[in-house]
């Protein structure tokens, strides 16, 4: 887990401590997080770096397991055994990735309920806008802190893609050695 907190806080420090992930909380019509960033790469870059191991290894984690098909596991294996992510539902290549997504293990009843998570690309100017539109939250004390722990963690988990292509891949190796 040290790893993981060193690369948030690698990645927090390129931005300058601010985050350029735009976070929306939305409540009507229904329960919903919306996440937009800007990436400088094109739409193929940011698919690639997305939809493949090789790809996510180099933002996401080191440990990754990434089946681009309905009922693929887009999974991340953190240490301790702690895992992320979730099945693939659908998908339209460079255009958008729909998963059931799961909640962290502290949240045991969101985790084992899942929410829909749709990650969308789409090619603008600067390279490519990604938006991460997540729903399917339901009323409760354990629902309402997933979603706020969520709000945070997903801002986190799109900064570290940016930064995959403002810095450079994320050398895994490197990170463990270091000493914070």
């Amino acid at each position: 887990m040290l790893k993981t907190w060193m690369a948030v806080l690698l990645v927090a420090a390129a931005f300058g401590g601010e985050n350029p992930v735009k976070v929306e909380k939305i409540a009507e019509p229904q329960k919903a997080l919306k996440f937009e960033v800007m990436v400088p790469a094109k739409v193929e870059e940011v698919w690639r770096a997305f939809t493949t191991k090789e790809g996510a290894q180099q933002w996401l984690w080191q440990d990754m397991s990434v089946e681009l098909r309905e009922g693929g596991d887009w999974i991340v294996n953190y240490p301790g055994g702690k895992t992320g992510g979730g099945t693939i539902v659908a998908f339209e290549p460079m255009r958008s990735i729909t998963m059931r997504a799961m909640a962290p293990e502290q949240f045991p009843e969101v985790r084992r309920e899942r929410t829909t998570a749709v990650f969308s690309f789409e090619p603008v100017a600067s390279g490519t806008k990604v938006t991460l539109l997540q729903t399917g939250w339901r009323e409760g004390k354990e629902w309402d802190e997933a979603y706020e722990y969520l709000a945070g963690g997903n801002a986190q988990l799109l900064n570290q893609l940016l930064y995959r292509f403002v810095k450079g891949p994320i050398d895994w190796s490197k990170l463990s050695k270091s000493k914070l």
